[in-house]
């Protein structure tokens, strides 16, 4: 259970599942808010080259590795980080997530289906929202430990998702230690644990988020 208190100018580190929009949703935050914006997956890239073949020359644990590192150096720059799906599975990067607000996107297999379709990301290769869902059901307890405040992105328009992450991130549930959970439309804070795709605001089927993310 997560109960750190938080400060105000401490990292924000968007985490969920493949295809919830980490990169899109973070890089408007970090856009609102003045700060610098690291897409993990894009600095593993940039580095060390695409990582459908670093998953296939080397393993999804090698890879990790490299993801950690480079978490651990966005870290340090600051600002809102948003990380691929199955960077919280590594402990060096939980570790390093300690004292961060951490957000947690949530998508229904519905609404992501589209975002996937034709991806080349190496998990799913030979599974597709199959797959998605397996790895998702996974991963769901480990996001649930790590998340501050959840926030759900299926068929949402994207200001609003943008919206209430910035608003939750300038009050003051945003920056202190918090106990039991308060429930605000597509968005849930909670002291510690956060249940995936718990909320979805009504009348908000009109736009849904898209994500540019790679890493799976």
């Amino acid at each position: 259970m997560s109960t750190d208190v938080r400060r105000a100018d401490a990292p924000v580190v968007v985490i969920g599942p493949m295809g919830a929009g980490k990169s899109s949703v973070g890089k408007r935050v970090a856009k609102a808010l003045g700060v610098p914006f690291t897409d993990t997956d894009r600095v593993i890239v940039r580095e060390h080259g695409p990582i459908p073949g670093i998953f296939a020359d080397r393993g999804e644990p090698a890879f990790r590795a490299l993801e950690a590192q480079a978490v651990r150096a966005a870290l340090a720059t600051g600002g809102v980080i948003a990380v691929g799906g199955g960077a919280v599975t590594h402990a060096d990067t939980r570790q390093a997530l300690g004292g961060a607000r951490i957000v947690l996107l949530t998508v229904s297999p519905e609404a992501v289906a589209d975002r996937i379709a034709g991806s080349d990301r190496p998990l799913l290769a030979n599974g597709g929202i199959d797959a998605w869902q397996t790895i998702m059901d996974e991963r769901a307890a480990t996001y649930a430990e790590l998340a501050h405040v959840v926030v759900d992105t299926s068929r949402r328009p994207m200001s609003r998702v943008v919206d209430e992450v910035v608003t939750w991130l300038r009050s003051d549930a945003g920056t202190s230690e918090r106990g039991g959970t308060t429930e605000r439309g597509g968005t849930t804070e909670r002291g510690g644990t956060a249940a995936p795709g718990s909320t979805t605001a009504p009348g908000s089927t009109t736009t849904s988020t898209t994500s540019t993310e790679g890493a799976p």
